[in-house]
């Protein structure tokens, strides 16, 4: 049976151009060319995809690119599907008294949950979390946490969780067994993490605690299964002043109480990635002042692996959680290191400057990194790598807003291995590492613009042929004229050229005949 075909969205100033592939030959395939919007997501599996624009947002089919339906919101901030791709979320700017929360059922075009909102924050969005089957949904409200039953919001809140000062909040997805909540540092007391089980919200007991200093914000992130809970705390000032963006450190969490405490890193300085794999067996956290330690660790907060170190700020896996890259964006340079999770073996190094996204595709394969506005300007454009870092397409592009792949229902694409001949490709290059990768990349000379039109200057000054460049000038041509005179009379020919033995023969025979006394005075 044949694999579907990956697809993944350009968006620009024009709109938003659908392409197929990898693989392909030459330039991919285009699906749909231009589609007028702002703001572009696709749901969980793939099969759907939503735009806003000014006036609306509107459901397409993906397979089809045929709208399903479309709601009246106006120049929305931001949109979201449910995991299952049953609702979709939207937020537009306050207008008087009018509700600019809204969840929308896309089955039946209704509006199942209303209300306002004063303020919007990316790293609070979407508002209401769903878990990946759709059973539970929550809210983080003010010192409150409200449930609702995903399959019917027509009964309100369903259930819910007092707890003053909350700040933050995360529900495990998969399965929705557990919520997260974080309270940050006030008047001296410390910041904390609590799990709740969420059968049993009621009592308020919290089945696992953790307190530290040192922390104005936190990132929640639950692995897959819901049995471990990774937080990573960061403070805006480290008074210690070496470092310039703060403090940060990595706590680990247990559902069942077993672990609770700090991530031991064997190196001095910030934490700039932690990330779950996708089996939820094991967490990379990238750590250390540059050049930054990659470790690996399971679940039980053993080190299992170290990566090395290296210009490092971002851990991509891939959806297997075969393969992982390992990346220095930003104010770094730009470089990726591929491994094999699987073998631990260094599949391939490169680099990606200026790169502001970076992707897996829903296969596994590709990953694909873009620089994009308003960050970048310039040099605008998207490169496609292969699971071992080497260059599979690249194009520039003069102004790109986004690039996003089209995602899939894990198990539509196989967790296919590594092709022997990456495997023992690899072994060379782990010992030699980002030399050989540096070593097959030679700069290009540089061309100067309208080059291709100064091949008569080339010829006037430095006596070249240009071929392409058409006819010489009158000056070159009097000039290349007088450098074959001038050749000419340089050359001897041949019937006149001297035999230098026979003149040295003839001027020895004068010397023998000639008598000279060796007591005669020379006369003046």
């Amino acid at each position: 049976m044949a694999l579907p075909d990956l697809n993944f969205v350009l968006r620009g100033p024009d709109g938003l151009s659908l392409l197929i592939g990898p693989p392909f030959v030459g330039e991919p395939r285009t699906k749909v060319e231009k589609l007028p919007c702002s703001t572009i997501i696709f749901s969980d599996d793939g099969s759907r995809f939503a735009v806003s624009t000014t006036e609306k947002i509107v459901i397409y089919d993906s397979n089809l690119v045929k709208d399903i339906c479309s709601f009246a919101v106006s120049s929305a901030v931001a949109i979201s599907f449910s995991p299952c791709g049953t609702y979709i979320q939207s937020f537009q700017k306050a207008s008087g008294d009018q509700k600019n929360f809204t969840i929308w059922n896309i089955n039946t075009g209704v509006a199942v949950l209303l209300q306002s909102k004063k303020a919007f924050s990316k790293s609070s969005w979407p508002l209401i979390q769903f878990s990946q089957d759709e059973t539970v949904a929550c809210q983080l409200v003010t010192n409150e946490v409200h449930l609702f039953d995903a399959k019917d919001f027509s009964k309100g809140i369903v259930d819910r969780l007092r707890f003053p000062g909350i700040d933050g909040l995360q529900l495990s997805r998969a399965p929705p067994s557990h919520l997260a909540t974080y309270v940050r540092e006030n008047k001296g007391a410390p910041a904390s993490v609590c799990i709740f089980s969420r059968l049993h919200l009621a009592s308020s007991q919290p089945v696992a605690r953790r307190s530290f200093f040192k922390a104005s914000t936190a990132n929640m992130m639950w692995n897959q299964g819901s049995t471990a809970l990774l937080v990573v705390a960061h403070s805006d000032v480290d008074k210690t002043n070496k470092s310039y963006y703060g403090e940060s450190r990595v706590h680990f969490l247990t559902t069942d109480g077993s672990h609770e405490g700090s991530v031991p890193l064997s190196k001095e300085g910030p934490v700039h990635d932690a990330q779950w794999s996708p089996t939820g067996k094991d967490f990379v956290v990238v750590y250390g002042f540059m050049p930054a330690k990659v470790t690996l660790f399971d679940t039980h907060c053993n080190p299992l692996f170290e990566f090395g170190t290296g210009s490092y700020n971002t851990v991509r896996w891939n959806p297997h959680g075969r393969f992982v890259c390992l990346a220095g964006f930003g104010n770094l340079p730009g470089d990726m290191a591929f491994w094999d999770r699987n073998t631990l073996k260094l599949l391939g190094t490169t680099k990606a400057s200026c790169s502001v996204s970076s992707e897996w595709s829903s296969d596994g394969r590709y990953l694909m990194t873009a620089t994009t506005m308003p960050r970048m300007q310039v040099d605008n454009g998207f490169k496609v790598f292969k699971y071992n870092g080497s260059l599979y397409f690249e194009k520039k592009i003069d102004k790109l807003y986004e690039v996003l792949w089209r995602p899939a229902v894990l198990g539509t694409y196989p967790d296919r291995p590594p092709s022997p001949s990456t495997v023992n490709g690899s072994e060379q290059g782990s010992q030699k590492g980002t030399m050989s990768a540096k070593a097959t990349v030679k700069p290009a000379a540089y061309r100067p613009p309208h080059s291709s039109h100064t091949a008569a200057v080339r010829a006037q000054l430095f006596g070249e042929d240009p071929e392409s460049s058409g006819e010489l000038s009158k000056s070159a041509l009097k000039n290349k004229k007088r450098r074959g005179k001038q050749k000419e009379k340089k050359e001897v020919p041949d019937s006149e050229s001297v035999d230098m033995n026979a003149a040295v023969s003839e001027l020895n025979e004068k010397l023998e005949s000639v008598s000279v006394s060796p007591n005669s005075e020379t006369r003046n």
